[in-house]
């Protein structure tokens, strides 16, 4: 975890160092606070299940920044008037979220009576994550009309990459009859099908897709609200603390973020 801890906090480092070239450059930025309901789809539960879905729903909350390009804070006057500059905005984050994880479903119903099924019900966890990342959004209208009240409605889609500092929760209640019960390093208390080291609740780093679609509402001058749904694909199949290698684990873990949030434009 140290070692993640410093690389989160080198890359933000760089992070802060690119955003101090941009304000030599002249362009205006806007910050803001998002937060709201995240569905984690893991290897938990049944794949496509509405019950598992739903059931292992987390909370994110983040902070965000923005680079303006269509205005200059230097001299509080538009920049020069190009597709680029009124049509994309750089979008950057620092975020957490959050989502206690169960197996729901068909394998865990009452009606199954077994061992296995039995471990999959004392089998729960946590996705417990860190990102810091970037992504470029386009906004289809100009953000120059959008700021000067032409409409009060932005659309936007965007696309970045994200760097996640993931520390998973792994435990188990279930007794196999060897005096080890809660120990997550033995398999004998884990799904009976899945590969040794299918659970690892060791701490990670990974590199993430990040892609969202959402509007703004402009709700004053310097003011902004924001509703953004996000789907974010992570370059790991431990980020729940768990890879069970069987044939219907054809996915690295992701998840999906419904986040609101308000945006205050800095003079």
């Amino acid at each position: 975890m140290v070692l993640n801890a410093k690389r989160l906090a080198f890359i933000f480092w760089l992070f802060l160092m690119s955003q101090a070239v941009q304000a030599q450059l002249g362009f205006s930025h806007e910050i803001g606070i998002v937060a709201g309901p995240v569905q984690f789809r893991s290897d938990y539960g049944v794949r496509s299940d509405s019950e598992t879905n739903f059931g292992n729903s987390g909370f994110g909350i983040g902070i965000v920044h923005y680079i303006n390009f269509a205005y200059r804070a230097d001299c509080n006057c538009y920049t020069t008037d190009t597709y680029f500059n009124d049509h994309f905005k750089l979008r950057n984050e620092i975020s957490w979220n959050k989502t206690n994880l169960e197996h729901l479903g068909t394998f865990v119903d009452e009606s199954r009576q077994s061992e296995d099924a039995d471990r999959l019900r004392g089998h729960t966890g946590a996705a417990n994550n860190i990102d810091v990342g970037t992504q470029l959004e386009f906004f289809p209208l100009s953000i120059r009309s959008f700021q000067s009240y032409g409409y009060k409605i932005a659309p936007y889609a965007s696309l970045g990459v994200h760097f996640t500092s993931f520390n998973p929760e792994v435990e188990t209640t279930f007794d196999n009859g060897t005096n080890d019960v809660g120990n997550i390093n033995d398999a004998n208390n884990f799904f009976s099908p899945w590969a040794p080291g299918s659970v690892d609740a060791s701490s990670g780093a990974a590199f993430s897709m990040v892609s969202s679609v959402g509007f703004r509402y402009k709700v004053g001058r310097l003011a902004d609200v924001v509703l953004d749904l996000r789907w974010q694909l992570y370059f790991n199949d431990y980020v729940d603390g768990l890879n069970h290698n069987l044939p219907s684990n054809e996915n690295n873990d992701w998840l999906v973020w419904l986040n609101v949030g308000y945006i205050y434009y800095l003079n």
